[in-house]
């Protein structure tokens, strides 16, 4: 691990013109992802702000009664709370399958959001890869690719975003809250947050240099039937292949978001209007325009099986 600086911030824009004022600087909380990037020399930050005392860790009911789930609530509070699994159960049920009981202790709301990708050429500083060192080359096409992206892809990264939370907050409409380093707030909804790769995979957010997520909004609750199946190697702590977060009204209708496929929580609006008529009609709709290898073209017959089993639930539910 390089050396590098540190400081423990008092408020929320004075962490955010911290960032600012120094290149390459990062914020750290939990620290489950950062520590473990740096200690691989991913990330060589020269000055870390210490964001734990802003009073950011608390859920709150909001002004258009949703919740207001403050960056720095752990994820296992998250999934805890009483209020998150009677009206988001969807968002209770990702986190619990999102990893071990110790790094849900750890881990924040903001940081899940932030997670890199754990693409193996990412995490192999030996390999060429753009997010890493932009215009480098991507390991992974032509590589070993069987648990990396299918659809959002480009010649430039076929990574996957490994959030389970994100897949959740997409199906919910979250919105993230944030503060810049000249202290003006802003409030960018989810399906905006994550990017595709396109040309800049190392791009992978709409935050700004030195901008501070604050807070993730949640909307009034829609009910339903609130389902989260995640396909995954093994039972524990391991990332998605697929994994299926959905919402089912008693008629049919509702919503659903796909992880472990694109770079990005992966939801087509259009495609939940063919919900009613099954798995198959939703997946051909959602995935229309998918790109998988020869190693993970499985994940398009995965995501219709995934779906259809978390449809079937939700009708036992209901």
């Amino acid at each position: 691990m390089k050396p590098f600086t540190y400081e423990r911030a008092t408020t929320p824009a004075e962490a955010a013109a911290a960032v600012a004022k120094q290149p390459g600087a990062k914020f750290i909380a939990g620290g489950t992802n950062l520590l473990d990037l740096m200690k691989l020399q991913i990330e060589t930050p020269p000055h870390l702000v210490d964001v734990n005392a802003l009073g950011l860790d608390k859920i709150e009911p909001g002004p258009d009664g949703g919740l207001r789930i403050g960056a720095l609530v752990r994820n296992t509070d998250l999934a805890a709370d009483e209020r998150v699994r009677r009206d988001y159960a969807v968002l209770s049920r990702a986190l619990l399958a999102g990893a071990s009981g110790q790094l849900r202790n750890k881990a924040t709301t903001a940081g899940n959001l932030l997670q890199r990708t754990r693409c193996p050429y990412f995490y192999d500083t030996n390999q060429a890869c753009n997010k890493r060192h932009p215009g480098s080359g991507c390991s992974a096409v032509g590589g070993y690719s069987r648990q990396l992206a299918v659809i959002g892809t480009s010649p430039a990264c076929i990574a996957t975003h490994p959030s389970d939370m994100a897949v959740a907050m997409r199906v919910l409409d979250a919105s993230v809250e944030t503060v810049r380093p000249d202290g003006r707030t802003r409030t960018i909804p989810i399906a905006d947050f994550h990017k595709l790769p396109e040309g800049h995979p190392e791009i992978e957010t709409a935050l700004e240099p030195g901008e501070l997520i604050t807070a993730v909004s949640l909307p009034k609750p829609m009910g339903g039937v609130h389902i989260y199946r995640k396909v995954r190697d093994r039972a524990s702590y391991a990332f998605a292949l697929v994994s299926v977060a959905a919402i089912v009204r008693k008629d049919g209708t509702g919503r659903v978001a796909l992880g472990g496929v694109a770079a990005k929580p992966w939801r087509d609006e259009s495609a939940e209007a063919q919900m009613p008529h099954g798995a198959k009609a939703v997946t051909d709709k959602l995935l229309a325009g998918a790109q998988p290898t020869a190693e993970n073209a499985f994940k398009l017959p995965l995501a219709e099986r995934t779906l259809a089993a978390a449809l079937s639930q939700a009708r036992a539910a209901a």
